[in-house]
């Protein structure tokens, strides 16, 4: 029996409607209710669903995988793996820890190291390996730690939006438009500087900024007793610092795929005779790739059907176009906010019109900027309040929200004003 075609579309069309709508709706919801699903689980679902149900060919279905991205995030995952595992990220939080800053020139630096490491090794890395460590700092020196925790979750996020390697969205970005690694980074680096600088104005002068703050002007030893954390390891720190710095230096000055030689340095970090590859393969986040590989093959049915196209039509017949930077700014962090930052670059990115290449730019920092006005609006955040929790400190939405809201605002302020000044 043949379905009706109601709008001029089949059967099989409002089939995979169903299945996007229910999916995109688990991102929303971070999983479906009365099921044991994360966003990881429903996508993955999702993409069974439509070649089941549709009969999408397997081949297809992998046909839409945008493999290089996966390969770049693989990659990158083990460089992060073995800087972690040589407890680099530890040291230098320590380090810092043990300068003679007063609560604002700690803020700053805190702030500029988690921003720094995040466009290379990734924004949720930093916040996994230096959270216990600025809570415990904190702790110690008598400071509120809420702040600090904070202003690490939005630091890292506005980080990562330095680079194409920073975050998994921007790697999405950099592999389907072919931005050049250096372009990017030259039309990016401004407004993460700016928008580090404004969190920390609002973090040192803001509404609560002196909150439980003594202000200690001496360096404090700080001996954190993580049991996750490991000992610093300067050979294995060297060999990971080396080849991330190999890799920046041949995306920024050779035409090599940044796929493949991100293969190749990770490659030559799996052959280690201290770390076992079972150890560095244990930091690699499976479910984040399995998530876009869901994402991809269910957002390529819903393509399939026109509707995408057709709501993209319809938006610019209204004078709605997704190449102006306006409205792309408002769509990017109004999505990113409810699907989270990946889905939400996925459903953007093939409609971004003929200047592809700038509004590609512009979608990679705002959706990347408005992971910090909700405390749901990024992993990082996440991480960091889960984290701060097992430390004994609670930071509700409210207390992120005080920082998030108007960090986010200024930093999507900042881009608006910068890309206009460059166009």
């Amino acid at each position: 029996m043949n379905l009706p075609a109601p709008l001029g579309h089949t059967g099989q069309d409002w089939i995979v409607v169903a299945i996007f709508a229910t999916v995109y709706l688990g991102m929303f919801l971070g999983g479906l209710p009365r099921l044991r699903l994360d966003r990881s689980g429903v996508a993955l679902l999702g993409a069974i669903a439509v070649m089941a149900l549709t009969g999408l060919p397997l081949q297809d279905a992998a046909q839409a995988v945008d493999l290089p991205t996966i390969v770049l995030l693989f990659a990158f995952m083990v460089v992060s793996a073995q800087m972690r595992l040589g407890g680099f990220y530890t040291e230098v939080t320590r380090r810092v820890g043990g300068l003679a800053l007063s609560r604002r020139g700690l803020l700053a630096a805190l702030i500029a190291v988690a921003g720094g490491l995040s466009a290379v090794f990734s924004n949720d890395i930093i916040c996994l390996a230096m959270t216990p460590v600025v809570a415990r700092l904190c702790l110690q020196r008598g400071l509120n730690p809420v702040p600090f925790l904070i202003g690490l979750a939005c630091a890292a996020n506005i980080g990562s939006a330095a680079t194409l390697i920073g975050n998994p969205q921007n790697m999405l970005i950099g592999s389907v438009l072919q931005l050049p690694f250096g372009g990017y980074v030259r039309q990016a680096l401004g407004p993460v500087v700016l928008g580090l600088g404004f969190l920390w104005l609002w973090l040192a002068y803001g509404p609560g900024s002196r909150t439980g703050a003594s202000e200690l002007a001496r360096p404090v030893a700080v001996p954190v007793p993580l049991e996750d954390a490991p000992a610093f390891d300067r050979w294995q720190t060297a060999k990971g610092l080396s080849v991330a710095g190999v890799l920046l230096l041949v995306f920024l000055f050779t035409d090599w795929p940044r796929d493949v030689a991100a293969l190749v340095g990770a490659g030559v970090l799996l052959l280690s005779r201290r770390l076992h590859s079972s150890q560095v393969m244990g930091f690699v986040d499976w479910q984040l790739l399995l998530l876009f590989m869901g994402l991809f093959v269910v957002n390529h049915a819903f393509e399939q059907t026109g509707l995408a196209t057709e709501a993209v039509a319809w938006l610019a017949a209204q004078g709605v176009h997704l190449s102006d930077p306006g409205a792309l700014l408002v769509l990017g962090a109004a999505l990113s906010n409810l699907v989270s930052n990946v889905p939400a670059v996925m459903l953007l990115l093939p409609h971004l019109g003929a200047n592809a290449s700038e509004a590609g730019v512009m979608l990679a920092l705002v959706s990347t900027f408005a992971g910090n006005l909700l405390l749901v609006g990024s992993i990082a955040n996440l991480i960091v309040v889960d984290l701060a929790a097992k430390q004994g400190i609670a930071i509700d939405w409210k207390q992120h929200a005080l920082t998030g809201i108007p960090v986010t605002l200024g930093s999507l302020a900042v881009v608006w004003g910068w890309m206009r000044w460059l166009g």
